[in-house]
């Protein structure tokens, strides 16, 4: 237990000095705003309690049932041969009241070396009213998106896994409103696809036994996205994560782990343009989605420096006591000109028999500059079914 105690010091003390430093961050002018949008950033919401409550980890972290969303690759080595887990996130809340995000996982374990993995994922914009130039209210419409995925995962040993999943997005954001000047609109369609590895491997540091693992995973490489009839289309967000974990059993009642990730968004950055509308820094945004993607390592306008910018950090930790009750925490961080998401997270969970119960909770620790953060106070709920456990009980 001591050591126990020395990790859980250490992790509080990381946590502080990544505060203090995105404040230091904050007072060194001039800050240039220059965020990266995409169409459907629905896409890349962390659903599940588990993760919301650590960070936004997830990409090392042992597999559970929502390791679709995190690295697919995970579901190699489940322990269970089928388990599924239902998240509802009640998204902005401290903006609108009824825009929510719906999650579905699960998966199917075909033999030791094989796994099937599914979701369904919907998200609820609440209602709209469109008006006229003239503020005329011409309709009212409950605009929505939705994603359906498929994962194949796969051992290559004993301690690596891959795997490749698809996807189909659907989104409606405007139910087919015409706009002025009178060209219509339609519902975004895409199709996009993950790349995912994971690799543990038991460790021995100080004498105690240690669970490491790595995790990549490339998720959304798909087409552009329209919603209309003109030639303008949208990159979907194209996103790399990479993690790292390290966990430990302290006896036989006590257990924790912690993790780190990278998460970077591959997409073209804005370029500056200037008075006659050329570019003046970076590079040309409207290119192919292959382009697109290697491009992104490089075209920032300020170089280097912005590039490193682009990089979202996160840090979680996980407690569990007798395998029944969790805590979580972590804290997640990115740069004041890429959109100033800053924050500390918290949350617990409790699992007995077949099912498991978590919820999450995110502070905010965004810089004022930006104003505050409108993720404040999201509450995250996951209901986890384990399928492995009913039938040993049975």
């Amino acid at each position: 237990m001591k050591k126990f105690f020395l990790i859980v010091f250490a992790f509080t003390v990381c946590l502080q000095s990544k505060a203090q430093s995105s404040v230091d961050d904050n007072i060194e002018p001039p800050l240039e705003l220059n965020t990266i949008t995409t169409s459907v950033p629905f896409l890349i919401i962390g659903p599940d309690s588990r993760s919301g409550g650590m960070g936004d980890v997830g990409v090392a972290s042992s597999p559970d049932a929502n390791s679709m969303h995190w690295n697919p690759a995970k579901y190699a080595f489940v322990e269970d041969d089928m388990g599924f887990a239902i998240n509802y996130v009640p998204w902005l809340r401290s903006l609108v009241p009824d825009i929510s995000l719906s999650y579905l996982s699960g998966y199917l374990k075909r033999n030791d070396n094989e796994t099937i993995g599914m979701s369904l994922r919907y998200f609820s914009l609440g209602d709209i009213t469109f008006t006229d130039v003239n503020s005329n209210v011409i309709g009212q419409y409950k605009p929505n998106e939705l994603a359906i995925s498929l994962a194949y995962a796969r051992k290559l040993s004993e301690q690596f896994s891959i795997a490749i999943s698809t996807r189909y997005i659907y989104s409606d954001l405007t139910g087919g409103q015409t706009l002025q000047g009178g060209l219509g609109t339609h519902a975004g369609q895409s199709i996009a696809a993950d790349i995912s590895s994971y690799f543990n491997k038991e460790v021995r540091i100080a004498k105690q036994d240690f669970d490491w693992a790595l995790g990549l995973n490339i998720s959304n490489l798909g087409n552009k996205i329209s919603y209309t009839e003109t030639a303008v289309r949208d990159f979907i967000p194209i996103n790399m994560r990479f993690g790292s974990s390290i966990g430990t059993n302290f006896d036989d009642y006590n257990s924790l782990s912690l993790e780190f990730n990278l998460n970077k968004l591959l997409v073209p950055t804005p370029p500056k343009y200037n008075d006659d509308g050329e570019i003046s820094g970076g590079m040309n945004p409207d290119v192919s989605v292959v382009n697109g993607v290697f491009q992104s390592f490089w075209d920032a306008p300020l170089g280097s420096k912005e590039e490193f910018r682009e990089i979202n950090y996160s840090l979680g930790m996980e407690y569990w006591y007798a395998e029944q009750f969790a805590i979580r925490a972590g804290y997640f961080y990115e740069h004041p000109t890429k959109g100033d998401r800053q924050y500390f997270t918290m949350g617990a969970g409790v699992k007995y028999n077949v099912f498991a119960l978590d919820f999450s909770y995110l502070i905010d620790a965004s810089s004022s500059i930006n104003g505050s953060n409108p993720l404040a106070n999201t509450l995250r709920f996951t209901l986890i079914f384990d399928f492995g456990a009913l039938e040993a009980n049975s």
